[in-house]
């Protein structure tokens, strides 16, 4: 029987690897330029999908003008020439060929059919607004363009996609991502469809891969019931075994105290001396926003970690997160709660690990 494979997804820096400053903003430009192309193009697909979806609502048609949006190929009534999902496939060859890479529209496309799809329930029943694609989306391409050249200076990776030499910045996580990719050169992992997207500290590689799942020794009749709570983030209990994960004190007060200290700068931002631009006045402020962000996801991905590990140890292969659903309710009506306390990303921390473990997880 074949194994369980999960997708999983490692951000890694990269750089142009250029020394010469022509060639060099030259691939920067054509990079700007992809960027560019590929959220219009996004916005243009997903645009004619939802239109598609919804011609058959358009109620002021006369009666002969109302058609099946079907394959003529297939269906008689059918007035496309390809199938749904190859329409837009289509639009954005005749928009953006010869100026985007085939093999980026190809995965864009796909990407787009699929996330509409997903959200095609929402977009009827009115619960969500058409996805509005911004500048600073990932350029998505498929992993077995990445033509890796080797190891440089016993730490970094040099690679080549789309006629374009990159090199990878490790940084201090090097060892993990270090073994990474050498398990990928080696052909030990499969990597899937990818990205590169620009951000403001830099170029990053978004390396996708299947991994197979774990086979432990779980029991689908033991069954862990968790709870997730303000005093304490996570309380899990086995049979008799009650276990505490984190405390009030720990959690919260300490994001209380950098948010205090990030309330300290914003006031005293207003006398900084000017001519130097906004971005350098508030740099400090930016630091501590970012501190806070980095210390909750540290702690959520701690707590979510010790949680799985408790229901390893137990053979616990059910779990259960109990009255969850009525604790989300309240947290969105109490500000204090939902400023501080993320029970959403939390509970995706323990999904995603739950998953790799092959624990089942009902959420009540």
């Amino acid at each position: 029987m074949a194994k369980k494979k999960v997708i999983l997804t490692r951000k890694i820096q990269i750089l142009l690897d250029e020394s010469d400053p022509e060639k060099r903003r030259v691939y920067q430009n054509r990079l700007h330029q992809w960027h560019d192309l590929i959220f219009k193009a996004s916005n243009i697909a997903i645009s004619h999908q939802f239109m598609q979806e919804n011609i058959k609502d358009l109620l002021y048609l006369k009666e002969e003008a109302k058609v099946k949006l079907l394959d003529g190929k297939q269906n008689a009534a059918g007035i496309l020439t390809t199938s749904r999902r190859n329409t837009t496939y289509q639009l954005l060859s005749k928009y953006f060929k010869g100026k985007v890479h085939s093999n980026i529209i190809t995965n864009l496309n796909t990407s787009i059919v699929k996330a509409f799809f997903t959200d095609r329930q929402a977009y009827a029943k009115g619960e969500h607004s058409l996805r509005n694609y911004q500048k600073n989306m990932p350029i998505p391409f498929s992993g077995k363009l990445l033509k890796w050249i080797g190891l440089v200076e016993d730490r970094d990776f040099k690679f080549v996609l789309f006629k374009l030499p990159f090199r990878t910045f490790l940084g201090r996580d090097s060892g993990r991502k270090k073994k990474l990719i050498q398990q990928i050169i080696a052909g030990d992992i499969k990597i899937v469809q990818c990205a590169i997207k620009r951000e403001k500290s830099g170029l990053f590689l978004f390396l996708c891969f299947e991994k197979p799942i774990d086979e432990m020794e779980l029991k689908q009749g033991v069954v862990a019931e968790a709870s997730l709570s303000l005093e304490h983030p996570v309380v899990v209990q086995v049979g008799h075994d009650l276990y505490r994960i984190g405390n009030k004190e720990e959690f919260l007060y300490r994001r209380l105290a950098i948010q205090a200290a990030r309330h300290r700068i914003e006031a005293s931002c207003s006398y900084n001396s000017g001519g130097h631009g906004k971005k350098k006045k508030l740099h400090r402020l930016e630091t501590f926003r970012q501190k806070e962000k980095n210390y909750v996801q540290s702690k959520l991905h701690l707590y979510s970690r010790q949680l799985i590990d408790f229901c390893i140890r137990h053979q616990a292969g059910t779990l259960i997160l109990v009255n969850q659903t009525p604790k989300n309710v309240v947290a969105h009506e109490d500000v204090f709660l939902l400023r501080n306390w993320g029970y959403h990303g939390l509970i995706e921390k323990i999904r995603y690990k739950a998953e790799l473990a092959g624990i089942h997880l009902i959420v009540e």
